[in-house]
This record gives structure tokens, C-alpha cells and sequence, in this order.
């Protein structure tokens, strides 16, 4: 009891009164509209300025909330310095920097923001693709690359940016216009990309595309030519997010649910456990009641789940990979279940409505005269 009555007025101690933890980069976007004018907000935007790479873009698997030390700096290996849409890297800075500027403007700031969006917008294809490094590196990173969202978290920076929608209100009008254009650009390219089966049913998507023949493209070792159960998601959420979609757009919507549909796979579960060993490892277990999940690959031509371990050989059990992949790399997702049991069906009422609207406002459409 008398550790109770020490404890006691600790715990009803008001949170403002409280040491409140300093706030960290993998927190910074999560704050309220107001701590974006604070010193440490600003502090932290100084950091990210430190990080800018001179081509415009940031480097990933950074930490911005501590500066960048005189080593790091100095080193311009491709894994440190090169500028990059791989794992959220330049759309996250970006973001951060306009949530900063919208709360208290600074031409600094604004200058490394500008030279940010300039340089996303350099790094497009013509073809509306983008690849994961630019300046360009050799290899895979050439790809037109979905792989992690890298591709759709640009366009939906861009898309946010070109509506001026908060915090991009500051973002002047050629820009927005350079932006909306390379959406555009963006979504072409999604829809030219929609992998076609046998009988021409449109499905999904690979994780990166050849940049000259738009065709289904090798990255790693492990990750093959395939149709992604897990990428294709995104690319999927982002074209729902389109106001006004045209008649393709919706196409390659309900081609892709219809795949995501066909390929569920139920009655198995994807489970993480320690082996003989105590190491970690992950497995397929029977389970009638278990969600359905999907694969993180998909064979082109049978949509038959594939596995691939580091040796570069086509497997159809997880099991039969090593190790080392099962327990480091995600075989399955099931990201697709949000998907068709929510965002595709509020979609689809939109659209309902939409056109309800528009009926009700001009009146049934007269069937067009069949022309000789």
C-alpha cells in the first residue's frame, strides 16, 4: 500500500507536466499541425537539408534526425550517397520539409524543397516510368520500379502537390502543372504495363518493368519476372484515388480485382515460429479458419504461386528455399484483403453515385444512332 500512495500522484500527474520524448524521424510525420513550427521541427528539417544529395534527391535507410557525420558525407558509394525512390527515400524527406514550410515558411528550406520536386520530376521516363536511382545506376535499378511502392509514392506526391492540397498550398502554379502532367505521364505508364493473360484478361502488375520494353523485369536474385501479390496492391489504391477515372482506368481496376479474386489462396497460414535451432523461420500451415492470403509472386502464364531463394531456381514450396530467404524475405501478404473487402467497394459506390448524379442532372442518355 505505501508503495501504492508514492506511486499514486505520479500517475495522475497531467501529461504536460511529464518530460515529453524528443521527437525522432521515425515519428516525424505523425505530429500535430502545430509542432511543425517548433524549434525542434525546424532543427530536424536542418538535418534533412544536411542529407540532400546535389542531383536533388535523398539517400534511403537514413536517419535524419541526427546530421550526417564528415564521413558520411565525403563517401559517394551508391549505397550511402546515391539519390533514390527506393524505401520511401525523397518522397518521405519531401513531405517532411512541405509539412515544415506550411507551418513556417523559410526560403532555405523552401529552395532544398524545390530542387526535391524538381529533381522527381527529371527523373521520369518519357515513357511516364521511373526508375529506383536516378542519375541512372547500372543493373536492375534501371527498371521501371513498383517494387515496395517506390513509383507510386511519387505519383502520389505528385498528385497531392498538383491539387495544392495541404501542406502544399506553397507550391507555385508551374509546378503543380509540370506535376499533374507527369501523373498523367504516371498513370500511362501504369495501364501499359497491366501484364495481359492468355485470353487477354488484364491482371496485375510485375514488381519492376523493363524500361525500354515495358515486359515483366528481373531485380534481385529472389525476385523474378513475376505478377506481384503485394505491389500490385498500391498501384491498384492509387488509381482508385483518381477523381475522374477514365473507361481504361476502371478496366485495369476491375481486371486486377478479378485477379486478386482468382488467385486468393484459403485454408493455409503464413506463420513465423523457431525452428530446432531457436532460429527464425517462417512456414505454410493447414488452417480451415485462417484469412485468405496471397503470394508475393505469381508464375506469368499459370498464376501458379512461385518461390526463389538467393541460387536463382524457380521452387513451388516455401519450404524448399533456404532458410535464410523464408525467414528474411516476405513470400506472402496479405495486403490485398483491405483491398477487395473495403477500398474496392467504396470505389465502386462512388462511381454509383456519381453517375446517379449525373443522370439525375441531365436525364437519361439517348442511345447513339448506329452509324451505316
Amino acid at each position: 500500500m505505501r508503495s501504492l500512495r508514492i506511486l499514486l500522484p505520479l500517475l495522475l500527474l497531467a501529461p504536460s507536466a511529464l518530460p515529453a520524448a524528443e521527437v525522432g524521424w521515425k515519428t516525424a510525420l505523425a505530429q500535430p499541425e502545430a509542432w511543425y513550427a517548433t524549434a525542434r521541427a525546424r532543427a530536424l528539417a536542418d538535418s534533412v537539408l544536411l542529407y540532400q544529395i546535389p542531383v536533388g534527391g535523398w539517400p534511403k535507410n537514413t536517419d535524419f534526425s541526427t546530421p550526417p557525420t564528415a564521413e558520411f558525407l565525403k563517401d559517394a558509394r551508391m549505397d550511402h550517397r546515391a539519390a533514390t525512390i527506393d524505401n520511401n527515400a525523397t518522397t518521405t524527406p519531401l513531405l517532411y520539409l512541405a509539412r515544415v514550410l506550411a507551418a513556417a515558411p523559410d526560403e532555405r528550406t523552401r529552395t532544398a524543397f524545390e530542387r526535391g520536386f524538381d529533381y522527381l520530376l527529371a527523373a521520369q521516363y518519357e515513357n511516364g516510368g521511373w526508375p529506383q536511382y536516378f542519375p541512372l545506376q547500372k543493373g536492375y535499378y534501371t527498371h521501371i520500379t513498383y517494387n515496395d511502392n517506390a513509383m507510386v509514392n511519387v505519383l502520389e506526391f505528385l498528385r497531392d502537390a498538383s491539387r495544392g492540397e495541404p501542406p502544399y498550398a506553397f507550391v507555385d502554379a508551374d509546378r503543380r502543372a509540370r506535376a499533374a502532367a507527369a501523373v498523367a505521364k504516371g498513370i500511362d505508364c501504369i495501364l501499359r504495363t497491366q501484364v495481359r493473360d492468355a485470353d487477354g484478361h488484364l491482371t496485375t502488375w510485375c514488381a519492376q518493368h523493363d524500361e525500354t520494353t515495358l515486359a515483366p523485369a528481373w531485380a534481385r536474385n529472389f525476385e523474378p519476372p513475376t505478377l506481384s501479390g503485394g505491389e500490385s496492391v498500391g498501384i491498384v489504391r492509387f488509381l482508385i484515388g483518381i477523381e475522374s477515372p477514365a473507361p481504361e482506368v476502371r478496366a485495369a481496376i476491375e481486371g486486377a480485382v478479378a485477379w486478386f479474386e482468382k488467385v486468393k489462396i484459403t485454408g493455409q497460414r503464413y506463420e513465423t515460429f523457431k525452428n530446432a535451432e531457436g532460429k527464425k523461420d517462417r512456414r505454410i500451415v493447414p488452417d480451415p479458419a485462417a484469412p485468405p492470403i496471397w503470394a508475393r509472386f505469381y508464375e506469368l502464364g499459370t498464376d501458379r504461386p512461385l518461390f526463389m531463394g538467393r541460387d536463382k531456381v524457380v521452387r513451388y514450396a516455401l519450404a524448399e528455399i533456404e532458410r535464410e530467404r523464408r525467414a528474411g524475405y516476405s513470400y506472402y501478404v496479405t495486403s490485398p484483403s483491405s483491398l477487395l473487402d473495403s477500398q474496392y467497394p467504396k470505389w465502386r459506390k462512388r462511381l454509383e453515385k456519381t453517375a446517379a448524379t449525373v443522370t439525375k442532372t441531365t436525364g437519361p442518355q439517348k442511345p447513339a444512332e448506329a452509324k451505316p
